[in-house]
């Protein structure tokens, strides 16, 4: 997922805010224990995150996806006064895991954990989100997109994690099955034509794309 060679994107890690000693051990603790680790923010991405937040200073967040927690702790730094950052997962089995990190964090109140499927939990949520962060399964992006359009308020933003699939979006194969990337590129394309906000695509590790909504 890295695009850079090693050289360059050490120097960019080295040249960008460290992780704290939590993060530092989610890090840890998700590579030594946890299947598919390489689904973790990591400290680049976490660190763009946290800035992006910084940023936009939303008083809700929505996630669509938890894995271990790193993503939606580098979001919370920057929550205003008040702020609170739901989010979603399926995967229950790292729930005790995953509230534990939220505890360390000593701010528990910021994270509304709900374990679940997101397609049938997100009609539920009654309030609207300033940011919403897509990193889920990649077959749903474009119904997740639909499903929080309305509830980011215009000048709201969304971001989709993975759009760039390890750069296989340049090299699709219609002969080769691949579900995960059409949807990614049909997700792609969707955002780009949709009117309703404006886009830019970051390759930051497997990329980013960035919306804000405008109507």
């Amino acid at each position: 997922m890295d695009f850079l060679s090693p050289e360059l994107n050490a120097y960019v890690e080295t040249h960008s805010q460290a992780e704290d000693a939590l993060l530092q051990r989610i890090n840890r603790e998700t590579y030594a224990q946890v299947m598919m680790p390489r689904m973790l923010s990591g400290q680049l991405q976490g660190r763009v995150l946290s800035m992006l937040c910084a940023m936009i200073k939303p008083k809700n967040i929505l996630e669509i996806g938890t894995y271990t927690g790193y993503s939606a702790i580098c979001m919370a730094e920057h929550l205003v006064s008040g702020g609170q950052i739901t989010t979603l997962d399926i995967n229950e089995e790292l729930e005790s895991r995953v509230r534990g990190y939220f505890k360390a964090t000593g701010q528990e109140e910021k994270f509304n954990y709900i374990i679940g499927n997101a397609l049938q939990i997100i009609p539920t949520l009654s309030q609207t989100f300033d940011l919403v962060f897509i990193d889920a399964d990649k077959e749903n992006y474009s119904n997740y997109y639909d499903l929080v359009i309305d509830k980011v308020p215009v000048g709201g933003f969304i971001i989709a994690d993975n759009v760039l699939w390890s750069g296989k979006v340049v090299n699709f194969d219609p002969k080769k099955k691949d579900k995960d990337l059409e949807a990614i590129l049909h997700f792609n394309n969707k955002v780009h034509e949709d009117k309703r906000v404006e886009n830019v695509l970051f390759p930051i590790r497997d990329g980013l794309m960035v919306m804000r909504k405008i109507m």
